[in-house]
């Protein structure tokens, strides 16, 4: 089982689809996934989780549910779960990164990258929107950094990607191969 993670609306199910040619629901909006969707790709199942985070419109609460059901489900499925692939904004991760540690707090993000690790699953991180990044480079060096990746290792784990352009999602598709 491949899982795809992340906070809502950074464009998950549109990666799968770009991925797989399985239509998986998409929208515009946070929140249009609300419970584990599964695909079937190349003999492995995929699954695109619920964002997690802010979901504009959903009270906290709903939030908060829906956040404690994906724990819940991956650690219901670790041993099943050959691969995490976690994507981010490569627009906004950044900033939303240091807002959360100027409050003094864990950015989910990172959080959610090493829950994953501590689980032992496999991650990559699909670093996605990257048509609208100035400085791709410079984000994935931010990125590496605040989740205690090595610049060695960086480009093994950061795979740029835009989903909504297919751009780079070939490369996401190897990457995958050869983690399995």
């Amino acid at each position: 089982m491949i899982i795809f993670a992340g906070r809502s609306n950074v464009g998950k199910s549109t990666l799968i689809f770009r991925l797989t040619g399985k239509e998986v629901k998409r929208g515009k909006r946070p929140g249009v996934t609300r419970r584990p969707v599964e695909v079937n790709w190349r003999n492995r199942k995929i699954v695109d989780l619920p964002g997690f985070g802010f979901m504009s419109g959903l009270p906290k609460e709903v939030q908060e549910r829906i956040k404690d059901e994906i724990v819940a489900f991956i650690e219901e499925n670790a041993n099943e779960i050959e691969l995490a692939v976690l994507v981010v904004d490569g627009k906004s991760a950044p900033e939303i990164i240091e807002r959360w540690e100027k409050r003094s707090e864990i950015p989910i993000d990172v959080e959610f990258y090493f829950f994953l690790r501590e689980l032992g699953i496999p991650t990559i991180v699909a670093v996605n929107k990257v048509d609208k990044v100035k400085n791709l480079e410079r984000t994935i060096a931010f990125l590496a950094e605040k989740f205690g990746v090595s610049h060695a290792e960086a480009k093994n784990v950061f795979i740029p990607v835009s989903a909504k352009f297919g751009q780079n999602v070939e490369e996401l598709k190897r990457r995958i191969e050869k983690e399995l």
